[in-house]
């Protein structure tokens, strides 16, 4: 076994041991591998509230941030919203729309958002709510109460109507085209600019062989079509696209493992082949935790084909909140070198926090596998920044991140701006990355979605949930009562306080679900190897 084998093997040791690591001592190892002096912690906040000054001061906000100041996961309308715009997806015909339209807009106090928000848009949202809200309640009396019961008798199918195109015009603020030929015209604007782009075409997991068959062909067309916009010999400033592996195979889980690697392997290793033709990037989007150790079996098999030789445009992403990820980043740096490939490696902050805390709290394990303050989350992407910087032989960092804070350390640390990129959601983060882009010149991609309406919503409410919060930058940077440099605050500080009692208070961890009166029921992790080979052993005895 060579050198290099022996630390992937390592790597994936260590990936597997810390699935459910304790969180402080998860924190203590980030902190220390961050290595932020005390004056290093200091000029990064400085700059970052001066960022935030910037911004504030050059700029108009742009309309995520505004609706989410006005109707942010603080506010009851805010969370009315995110219930209606998530359950539109499951609801099955008009009558259950009706009642969902009544049972989440009328009971809500629309009328103290009029006039408040500085968006045309958001204020035109607020009248049609106020409206609807209005008509669905109990009947006043006089003319205007007659008035509003005929409009509720006679036009439930219009306000079903006016909902639903209130939801779609929100989503075209967030979605690039509704093909990719409609998206790479609207991206020309950004590119000249300065910007590139990474498309991804909007879609949950297959869950049917159908599914994944559209997926498939949608990701084709995708990479052909990109390709007549790939113009340069530098991949790095080539539009690239994004794909989900859940989105490509109907049975992409742990239990199905042989037929993954037979079957998946193969259609992401084709996808992976076109996008080396059209010299562009392929990036693997992250996913739940669960899926985690079956995607990097996946990526070194398609990795390791001899015809993605001398193309370094294969990238995957790593998500901070996850305790896992210095691991996962030494791991993808152990197989470049094994494959003497050059890979990109896109780190996020992460989207499916809440499905991790409670799938974890549902099946009884005895802690969480991501972070569970948003401090501890902040220093964990500081701290993997800082590992990539210095694995730039075989990898490429890709920074996406709206948020000040982590923009200013990246800069602070990175001793070479033109190594790495930073990237943002189209339709969040405008100024921010503007400003880097002018001011620093370093490079910035933007991820683009891609799709129709019905595609959209499940995208928008992961958006919504990551930064629809009190504490989200994108929630704090339009809110002109928060001091600069509150928005721009240093994490350190908060999670050092933390180490002790590292566990989120106000987050009931998976053992103590129903307090400590009464454990909750432990269950088995059917998609952890470790816990499958201790059941192995088990069995074992009983084999005969």
């Amino acid at each position: 076994m060579n050198h290099h084998q022996k630390l992937l093997n390592a790597a994936r040791a260590d990936i597997r041991a810390c699935i459910l690591a304790d969180e402080g001592k998860s924190l203590r190892e980030v902190i220390e591998l961050a290595d932020m002096s005390e004056n290093d912690r200091h000029v990064i906040a400085a700059d970052a509230t001066d960022l935030v000054i910037a911004i504030r001061s050059s700029s108009n906000p742009h309309l995520m941030e505004i609706f989410l100041e006005e109707y942010g996961l603080s506010t009851r309308e805010g969370i009315a919203l995110m219930c209606l715009a998530e359950a539109l997806l499951r609801v099955p015909d008009a009558d259950t729309i009706d009642a969902l339209i009544e049972d989440k807009i009328a009971p809500s106090n629309w009328g103290r958002h009029l006039g408040q928000s500085s968006s045309s848009l958001v204020n035109a949202s607020t009248w049609a709510l106020l409206l609807t809200g209005k008509v669905l309640e109990d009947d006043d009396e006089g003319l205007i109460g007659a008035l509003r019961g005929a409009v509720k008798r006679l036009s439930e199918p219009v306000i079903r109507t006016a909902v639903t195109g209130a939801m779609k015009e929100l989503g075209r603020q967030f979605v690039l085209g509704r093909d990719i030929g409609e998206a790479l015209s609207a991206a020309r604007k950004a590119e000249r600019e300065g910007f590139t782009y990474s498309y991804d075409m909007l879609g949950e997991a297959a869950l049917t062989a159908s599914d994944s068959e559209h997926y498939i062909s949608a990701y084709g067309q995708a990479i052909d079509a990109i390709a007549s916009a790939a113009t340069s010999d530098q991949i790095r400033t080539n539009p690239g696209i994004s794909i989900k592996l859940s989105a490509l195979h109907p049975r992409y889980e742990f239990a199905q493992h042989q037929r993954v690697m037979e079957e998946l392997a193969p259609i992401t290793l084709s996808l992976a082949q076109a996008a080396k033709s059209a010299n562009i990037g392929l990036n693997i989007d992250a996913e739940e935790a669960d899926r985690l150790d079956l995607s990097l079996d996946v990526i070194e098999a398609v990795l390791s084909d001899p015809s993605l030789e001398g193309w370094d445009g294969f990238g995957v992403v790593v998500q901070a909140y996850g305790q896992r990820a210095p691991h996962v980043i030494d791991w993808l740096y152990a197989l470049a070198q094994k494959l003497e490939r050059k890979i990109m490696v896109r780190l996020v902050k992460g989207a499916y926090w809440d499905t991790e805390i409670k799938r974890a709290q549902t099946l009884g394990m005895k802690a969480f596998p991501v972070f569970t303050r948003k401090a501890s989350t902040d220093v964990s992407y500081i701290a993997c920044a800082r590992k990539l910087l210095a694995l730039t032989d075989r990898i490429y960092p890709q920074f996406a991140t709206h948020n000040a804070h982590s923009v200013s350390a990246i800069l602070h640390m990175a001793p070479d701006r033109g190594a790495f990129e930073f990237q943002r959601l189209h339709g969040m983060g405008e100024a921010l990355h503007a400003h880097v882009l002018k001011k620093y010149g370093a490079a910035c991609r933007i991820y683009a979605p891609v799709g129709a309406h019905k595609d959209l919503l499940a995208y928008l409410v992961r958006r919504l949930l990551e930064n629809g919060a009190n504490s989200s930058f994108v929630n704090l940077i339009v809110d002109e009562d928060v001091p600069p440099q509150e928005v721009a605050a240093d994490p350190f500080g908060a999670a050092e306080r933390t180490l002790d009692s590292a566990g989120n208070p106000h987050i009931a961890s998976p053992p103590h679900l129903f307090g400590h009166a009464r454990p909750n029921s432990r269950g088995l992790d059917l998609t952890d190897p470790v816990t499958l080979a201790a059941i192995d052993e088990v069995r074992a005895e009983f084999a005969n």
